[in-house]
C-alpha cells in the first residue's frame, strides 16, 4: 500500500498510522477530514500530531474555524501557544486565499482550513499548492461532502462516540486498497477543547491568553517563524 507513499507524520494513534500510507499524516498532500455537524472530533484526532509538530518548531494555522478556538484547551492538549495562529475569515473566498498564502509562506507549518462550501475546483487548487508545501494541510468539511468528488488523496470521516470517550474513523479514500472497517480509537478524557457550541464548555472567562488574529488582508512571513502578522 505504501510503496510509493512519502513518509508520514505520526498521528499519535497507532492503529490509524497502521492504515495510513506512509505510516502517518502525509506531508505535501491535502488531507480532507469530514465530521458531523457540531462535532469536535477533529481536535481529538489531530491534537497528538499537532502537539509534536509545535514541539519541533512547526507553526499551526487555524483558518476560518466556525467558533473561536479555545486556546487554553489547545495548550492543555500539548500545543505550544506561541506557535498557534488563528486567522479569522468572513467568507469562503477569504479562507481559500488565506490557506494558499499560508502554504506559500515557506514556513514549516500545519494548515487547518474549514471549508464547508468548497467546490471540486477549490480542492484541486489546494492539492496543487500542497505539493509544494513541506508541511501538513487539512481541510475540514461536513460529513455530507462524502458524496462529492474530491482531489484530496486522503479522506476521512471522524466522529465521537455517544459518551465522547472513543473516536470512530472511516478512511473513505487513500492510496492503496479500500478499508471497509471503522477504526475505533480510544481517547483520554481531556476537557476544555470542545467547540463553543458544545453545552459542556464552561461559560466562565478563560485565562488571559493572546491570539495572533485579525481579518485577512495580508500575511507577512517572518523567517524566524516567531510571528505572523495578520492585518
Amino acid at each position: 500500500m505504501g510503496t510509493h507513499a512519502p513518509a508520514g507524520w505520526a498521528s499519535g494513534h497507532a492503529s490509524l498510522d497502521a492504515e495510513l500510507p506512509g505510516g502517518g499524516w502525509p506531508l505535501q498532500t491535502l488531507t480532507e477530514i469530514l465530521q458531523p455537524p457540531q462535532s469536535c472530533a477533529i481536535w481529538r484526532l489531530l491534537s497528538p500530531a499537532l502537539s509534536c509538530f509545535t514541539d519541533r518548531g512547526g507553526v499551526v494555522f487555524l483558518i476560518g474555524p466556525p467558533y473561536q478556538p479555545h486556546l487554553p484547551g489547545l495548550v492543555q492538549r500539548g500545543l505550544a501557544a506561541h506557535q498557534v495562529f488563528w486567522v479569522r475569515c468572513a467568507s469562503q473566498a477569504e479562507r481559500l486565499w488565506a490557506a494558499e498564502q499560508a502554504l506559500k509562506a515557506q514556513a514549516v507549518s500545519a494548515v487547518l482550513c474549514w471549508l464547508p462550501q468548497a467546490r471540486p475546483e477549490h480542492m484541486r487548487r489546494l492539492q496543487a499548492c500542497a505539493t509544494r508545501h513541506p508541511g501538513l494541510l487539512f481541510a475540514m468539511r461536513p460529513a455530507a461532502a462524502a458524496r462529492e468528488a474530491s482531489a484530496a488523496p486522503l479522506r476521512l470521516l471522524a466522529r465521537l462516540s455517544a459518551h465522547q470517550a472513543r473516536l470512530e474513523v472511516d478512511i473513505l479514500k487513500r492510496r492503496g486498497p479500500l478499508l471497509t472497517q471503522t477504526l475505533d480509537l480510544s481517547l483520554p478524557d481531556l476537557p476544555g477543547l470542545r467547540d463553543r457550541s458544545d453545552p459542556s464548555v464552561p461559560r466562565h472567562p478563560a485565562p488571559a491568553m493572546s491570539w495572533a488574529r485579525g481579518h485577512v488582508s495580508s500575511i507577512d512571513h517572518v523567517p524566524a517563524l516567531d510571528r505572523l502578522v495578520i492585518g
